[in-house]
This record gives C-alpha cells, sequence and structure tokens, in this order.
C-alpha cells in the first residue's frame, strides 16, 4: 500500500516539479504562447548574460542540473501559494543546440531525446 501511496504522490507532483534529485533528462518547453522564446542566461538570475534561447515549442533539451525545487518533504508541507512562489525560483542549467546555460525552470516539463 506505501507504495501504491508513493506513486500516487508522484502522479500529483505538478510538472515543473520533480520527486527525484535529477529529474527528467530532457525537457520541453512549456507555456510560451508561440512566437515567444525561453532565454538561455550565462547565470541562474533572469538579468544574467543572454547566451541563446529556444523555441516556444522546443523539446529535446537536455537537462544538466536543476536548482531551487522544494525537496519532497518540504512540497509536501507547502500551501499551495508556497508550492507556485518555488517554482517560480526554479533555475535549470540545459543544453540546447550547443548552447549550455540556465533557462527558468517553471517554462520546462519532461520532454523526449532529440
Amino acid at each position: 500500500m506505501r507504495g501504491a501511496l508513493a506513486v500516487a504522490v508522484l502522479v500529483a507532483l505538478p510538472s515543473g516539479l520533480w520527486a527525484d534529485a535529477d529529474g527528467p533528462d530532457y525537457f520541453q518547453v512549456r507555456d510560451l504562447a508561440a512566437g515567444q522564446v525561453l532565454p538561455i542566461r550565462a547565470a541562474p538570475e533572469a538579468d544574467a548574460a543572454l547566451l541563446g534561447t529556444i523555441p516556444h515549442d522546443g523539446d529535446g533539451v537536455r537537462n544538466l542540473l536543476c536548482e531551487g525545487r522544494l525537496s519532497f518533504a518540504e512540497w509536501e508541507a507547502a500551501s499551495e501559494a508556497e508550492r507556485a512562489a518555488a517554482a517560480e525560483r526554479v533555475w535549470c542549467q540545459v543544453e540546447f543546440r550547443g548552447i549550455t546555460g540556465w533557462a527558468q525552470g517553471r517554462y520546462l516539463a519532461e520532454g523526449s531525446a532529440p
């Protein structure tokens, strides 16, 4: 029964949050309108130098690591508002078409290998 509960909780995690330490191997971009792009930055901050972009429908974005995520225990204890605020703070180091840098995790969900 405990295993089934763990699976149910993992399935209930919103996209953009991952229960394991490393997250998915590849991401796809989510929640951007056609024509918008996701910036790839030199550091995990919104005002860091722009290195490149990922299109609104980008997939096959390699996940190198993410930081700023809540642990499972923190996520479980957090309110919906706290979970939403935490999702805004997640940055992921990614590689896309030869460019390596940082992208806001709130715009990334599990994707497919290129």
